[in-house]
């Protein structure tokens, strides 16, 4: 199916606002006091990022990270704020590379490698992002870590986004599992070949 480059920027904009409605506070699940929360903000980035491939997870994660920080922002540096929004948000596109594997995957109706190479690139997109914001932490963590805490700078930053960031990776993947193993035209899979029977070889 030829991809037209209008439908392309379209769904950029689209998503991007849908990611940057995702990541508001009344949308997303409170975890630490000082900030950060469980949510739905990455789904649209995984989901261009498997429809489209990297230019759509990279330029749809870049976007709504820019909307975060204008939205919703915390900004004490910008070093800090470079890290915590437009990378932290860029990086999750890159779970793209495993766009083509997702869709002959789910081509060919095997559940199992569609699953796998969805979780692998979810996992890659989320790891690059709390690594951004793990980076962001240890610069800049006195700006915000509550005195008396024990522990390292490091240990203090690694657990504050670790917190946030693996449930919202699971959620993530298993709304998109679901919604793109159902509905595969979403990837632009051919509905005669993504029809077959389920297999898990």
């Amino acid at each position: 199916m030829k991809r037209s480059p209008i439908l392309f920027l379209v769904e950029v904009a689209l998503f991007s606002a849908l990611g940057a409605v995702l990541s508001l506070p009344y949308l997303s699940i409170p975890l630490w006091l000082q900030g950060g929360s469980i949510s739905f903000a990455m789904v649209p980035i995984l989901f261009m990022a498997f429809r489209w491939g990297l230019k759509g997870g990279l330029l749809s994660g870049l976007l709504i990270g820019l909307f975060n920080s204008i939205l919703d922002p915390f900004i004490v540096h910008p070093a800090q704020y470079v890290l915590d929004y437009p990378v932290a948000f860029f990086v999750v596109g890159f779970a793209g590379i495993f766009s083509s594997a997702v869709k002959n995957a789910v081509s060919q109706g095997n559940i199992k490698r569609f699953t796998l190479y969805l979780t692998l690139g979810a996992f890659v997109g989320c790891t690059l992002r709390f690594l951004s914001h793990f980076a962001s932490g240890i610069i800049f963590i006195d700006y915000f870590m509550p005195d008396g805490v024990p522990g390292s700078v490091w240990m203090y930053s690694l657990t504050y986004n670790i917190g946030y960031m693996l449930p919202s990776f699971i959620i993530s993947a298993i709304v998109l599992s679901i919604l793109l193993y159902k509905q595969p035209r979403f990837l632009h899979v051919n509905s005669k070949h993504a029809n077959r029977p389920v297999h898990s070889n």
